[in-house]
């Protein structure tokens, strides 16, 4: 692999293409975790490798090429979110009728939403350790931050979704323990 990189590094498109194979699954799952949406994975996936294959000069030790590349996908699925939040503003005739159902929080609370409603750090960390299998010291690569940062972030990143996701049900178990009362 270190060759297929220094080779890519030097211009070699084809040494370059096999290390995008090699880390197409890896990448592809980690875009879509961000964007739940095949097409739109699709297309960021294309902004990474473009924006990869160009700034692959800047790489400058080959033994970080893989969390360069997720560092690289992470980023363009946090942008590609933020455009897709900027752009999706909608007039209000369109949420007038939600009002006629609001599903209860039991009824769409789920884990991937809970994870969702987390900030980027934390929803970043938990992606990578849980979802990546990534070890605390390859988060703290990828992400740039100190190990200490990465542990702090993922603890307190499950203790939010752990809010979240007992949250939904804390009300209605409090109503019927106190009702048994």
């Amino acid at each position: 692999m270190i060759d297929d990189i220094q080779q890519a590094m030097l211009g070699d498109e084809e040494a370059f293409q096999r290390l995008i194979t090699q880390q197409h699954a890896s990448l592809y799952r980690m875009i879509y975790a961000y964007v739940h949406n095949e097409i739109d994975a699709i297309e960021v996936f294309q902004n990474v490798v473009v924006k990869a294959f160009y700034a692959l000069s800047t790489l400058q030790q080959p033994t970080y090429f893989v969390t360069w590349l997720m560092r690289i996908a992470i980023n363009e699925s946090i942008t590609f979110m933020k455009k897709q939040a900027r752009e999706s503003s909608a007039p209000i005739e369109q949420f007038m009728h939600i009002a006629d159902h609001v599903p209860s929080p039991d009824e769409n609370i789920d884990l991937w939403q809970a994870l969702n409603e987390l900030n980027d750090q934390y929803k970043t960390v938990l992606l990578l350790r849980y979802y990546q299998d990534y070890t605390v010291v390859q988060i703290a690569e990828v992400t740039q931050l100190p190990e200490g940062t990465v542990k702090t972030s993922i603890r307190r990143g499950l203790q939010q979704l752990k809010k979240r996701m007992k949250g939904a049900y804390y009300d209605d178990f409090q109503s019927f323990k106190n009702h048994d009362e």
